[in-house]
């Protein structure tokens, strides 16, 4: 049976996803990761929801992949974990229009800290440890850590942890850039549900367009940047949000905003 392994609670605007197999670490399956696919597309659906934490049950936020799914008589391809498993996990992530927490309780090593730092906000609690765990294996770092890693950290940085695997602690990561905060483990849960709050009370629609032009200025120059700007900043001001915004600006009170 798969269906316990992503728990999914909510509080108001916020919904938790918890990786829910502690007794492996929170390691990844492909059923696993087909139910936190199912789960991220129906929070993205759902107007309801502004913000989504994703996190770990136990001692771990996620330890990577399942060794034991890649290693029997019947085992599935790499190429059939990394792209259906991983790949379109990331993506769903990067493509959330609205904004997604990595709430990394516990060790995160491999796939897990990737997916963990491909979210918009990764916060940590203090013991918790980031491992590029692929090369003591023999294999590359994925879901998508090629790609992140060196613009969090530096390409020097990058490929040390990578060919090392050298544990980094929540409070280095957030030193070097790599994650957002490191949190005391007595405070962790509370204040990643604070931060979650204040981005669900928030524009949800003006950040998710934010997220987008973050998206495509990995993949184009500055001038085209600036046409994007311009396409998504019309498509700001025309949400509801930006209105709400304005009013409440020139009648000196808090906004109220919907997402829309």
């Amino acid at each position: 049976m798969h269906e316990d392994t992503i728990l999914t609670a909510r509080e108001g605007g916020v919904v938790k996803l918890t990786l829910n197999r502690p007794a492996a670490f929170n390691s990844f399956t492909q059923p696993m990761a087909a139910l936190l696919q199912d789960a991220l597309r129906t929070a993205d659906a759902d107007e309801g929801v502004r913000c989504v934490v994703i996190t770990g049950e136990g001692k771990a936020f996620c330890a990577g992949q399942d060794l034991k799914e890649i290693t029997g008589d019947d085992a599935p391809t790499f190429e059939e974990i990394v792209g259906g498993s991983y790949n379109t996990t990331v993506r769903l992530i990067r493509a959330l229009n609205k904004p997604v927490i990595a709430a990394v309780n516990g060790v995160a090593a491999g796939a897990g800290a990737n997916i963990a730092l491909a979210c918009d906000l990764c916060v940590a609690a203090e013991g918790a440890k980031f491992i590029q765990a692929f090369s003591k294996i023999g294999l590359i770092p994925d879901s998508g850590g090629t790609w992140m890693l060196p613009r969090l950290v530096g390409l020097q940085r990058a490929t040390a942890l990578a060919y090392l695997g050298t544990p980094v602690t929540a409070i280095d990561a957030a030193a070097m850039g790599m994650i957002h905060m490191a949190f005391p483990a007595e405070a962790f849960a509370e204040e990643t549900m604070a931060l979650a709050q204040h981005l669900a009370n928030m524009p949800t629609r003006g950040l998710a367009l934010t997220k987008a032009a973050f998206n495509r200025a990995f993949e184009q120059g500055f001038s085209a940047q600036l046409d994007t700007e311009l396409e998504l900043q019309g498509a700001a001001s025309r949400t509801e949000d930006y209105q709400e915004g304005v009013a409440a600006f020139l009648e000196k009170r808090s906004p109220s905003f919907q997402g829309r």
